[in-house]
């Protein structure tokens, strides 16, 4: 059955302050990797607040998406506000939700729900209404099973 990510999923925008974080723990969008290969230790740390992301959550660019900037985090930190953190809920396996969206095919939907030219940002409206084939999570405990991601860092 398919079901929009709005059922599944929940975008996450807790704040926690900068000081609680490292460079192998923020996320930015210049730290996040180009054609879904994940991340590479940041180069700096903002001051002030970020939004906090759990081991678990998956993070998606918000600028430029058809960089395929995407990483299912393997630990707790936070990231700026240009990255989403989307965080499944009950109802779907979150390796499964994360193999959903690293696809060309949902790339080139959200890159068509962009507005801007010289940074272009997706719609988080349209993300939400994204359909996604939810099996039963004994299949979706198959696929990820069978599936592996590579946590580049």
């Amino acid at each position: 059955m398919k079901r929009k990510i709005s059922e599944i999923s929940s975008l996450i925008n807790k704040k926690i302050s900068s000081k609680e974080l490292n460079k192998n723990n923020y996320i930015s969008t210049e730290n996040m990797l180009s054609n879904f290969r994940g991340i590479t230790k940041a180069t700096s740390i903002p001051v002030g607040n970020v939004i906090e992301f759990l081991k678990g959550d998956i993070l998606l660019s918000n600028i430029r998406p058809y960089f395929k900037k995407i990483w299912f985090s393997n630990n707790y930190g936070g990231c700026s506000n240009d990255v989403l953190v989307i965080r499944a809920n009950n109802h779907v396996n979150g390796k499964y939700l994360y193999y959903a969206l690293n696809s060309n095919e949902f790339i080139d939907y959200y890159v068509a729900s962009c507005k801007g030219t010289k940074m272009p940002r997706g719609s988080k409206n349209a993300l939400l209404d994204w359909k996604v084939d939810v099996p039963n999570i004994d299949v979706q405990q198959h696929i990820v099973n069978n599936r592996r991601i590579k946590y580049v860092s």
